[in-house]
């Protein structure tokens, strides 16, 4: 309510109406009654949406001034409000949710036998030293100075090009790691010298890392520089603490190691499963994305994105302010467009099961995610919304629910790549 102090009058006490439009002006009095009737309308008329009304979607679009005229007028107001809801989600096929098949690819990096083997060989090589070759030529197990470079192959010379991605000065090349080279370069090397140079064509695979050299025909060029032997010492019960402090055996270790990367690889087995079946949910669903849900979503992921660049890079204000203003923000969500939208159906696919088939989780632990989310933003010095703090993690305990239930009645089966 407005309040106005009019000379003459006691706080409290009524005015004549002439005296306050005298004191205060009509058109004053017009825009704060107008105001009035807007807050106490707009709930009645937002009555028919409630519990379907996105947040921060309410928009009136009839201009303000618009409405002052027609009251001033007709002496009644009206006015248009434009609301995002909860969009519907459409199965296709219908719950088609309930008879998942899902084939996840298991990274092979991510073997426990595997992984906690090359480990224990890592710690093993560094308890060695590096000792200079003299009478031979490169073996597997050396340790090489290399100086590589690459050039595109083609007929004709002036179309060949140099592949700087692919050059590297004083390469410490450790032969034992010959999944981390093109296929083919160990064997073009084996048996090179210090001060000898070899060349010899390669062709990058299609599943390179580097997306530019995928399928390239390169002929490399390869300096030894300095060729060395690693001499370790016997892999024994004697090397336990080393290798692990606390250790006394060298079984000992090797459970240990073992144990480690069977959490990784369970973890990231998890995570793969999870990413699968959420990626045939969204291509399962059919539903219209409000571009309010599309904005709030998109600008959640910039703002976790430049949090992150925060914590690895320290930014001045200027580069801060360029970050955070409202182009590089609207240049995010059109690069990240797709990504964003596959994650609101995601979203709004694990929503509709988790109500379809009448999940729960426990209100401990909401409240003691709640409680914890909380105590983070203030470790952090960061400020929250404690309602909107509450729905977040609601959300991701009804999600965590959901996939629980997907994974027990879906079909999944698992391939190393």
């Amino acid at each position: 309510m407005k309040q106005a102090k009019v000379p003459g009058f006691r706080p409290g006490k009524n005015v004549p109406e002439s005296i306050l439009l005298s004191h205060v002006g009509k058109k004053n009095v017009q825009k704060a009654t107008v105001e009035s009737i807007l807050k106490r309308t707009l709930p009645h008329a937002m009555a028919s949406v409630t519990g379907k009304a996105l947040r921060d979607s309410v928009r009136i679009v009839t201009k303000f001034s618009d409405m002052e005229q027609t009251y001033s007028s007709l002496n009644t107001l009206r006015y248009d409000v434009i609301v995002d809801v909860a969009p519907q989600v459409k199965w296709n096929p219908e719950n088609g949710y309930k008879n998942l098949k899902v084939v996840v690819e298991i990274d092979s990096d991510i073997d426990a036998q595997r992984a906690s083997e090359l480990e224990l060989r890592r710690r093993h090589k560094s308890l060695g030293l590096l000792r200079i070759v003299t009478d031979r030529g490169l073996q597997i197990g050396d340790v090489a100075v290399l100086d590589i470079s690459a050039t595109t192959i083609d007929q004709d010379e002036l179309n060949v090009v140099e592949l700087p991605s692919a050059e590297s000065k004083g390469f410490h090349f450790d032969t034992e790691d010959g999944d981390k080279v093109i296929p083919g370069f160990i064997d073009s090397i084996i048996g090179i010298r210090p001060g000898e140079t070899k060349s010899f064509p390669l062709v990058f695979p299609e599943s390179w890392k580097q997306e530019n050299l995928r399928g390239v025909h390169a002929q490399f060029t390869v300096e030894c520089k300095e060729l060395f032997y690693r001499d370790l010492p016997e892999l024994d019960d004697s090397l336990a603490v080393r290798l692990l402090p606390g250790c006394t055996t060298l079984k000992q270790v090797k459970e240990l190691l073992l144990q480690r990367y069977l959490e990784v690889e369970e973890t990231a087995r998890e995570q793969a499963t999870d990413n699968a079946i959420l990626d045939q949910l969204q291509k399962m669903v059919e539903v219209e994305i409000p571009q309010s849900l599309f904005e709030e979503q998109g600008r959640q992921f910039y703002g976790a994105k430049l949090l992150e660049i925060q914590a690895n890079v320290k930014l001045n204000e200027q580069q801060l302010a360029s970050l955070s203003s409202p182009k590089a923000v609207d240049e995010y969500l059109e690069s990240q467009k797709e990504n964003i939208l596959n994650v609101i159906k995601q979203n709004l696919a694990v929503g509709d099961i988790y109500k379809r088939e009448n999940l729960q989780f426990s209100t401990d632990d909401l409240v003691k995610e709640v409680e914890n989310s909380i105590a983070e933003f203030k470790r952090q010095k960061q400020e929250y919304d404690e309602e909107r703090v509450r729905e977040q993690v609601q959300e991701i305990l009804e999600g965590a629910k959901v996939l629980e239930w997907l994974r027990e009645h879906a079909e999944i089966q698992y391939i190393n790549r």
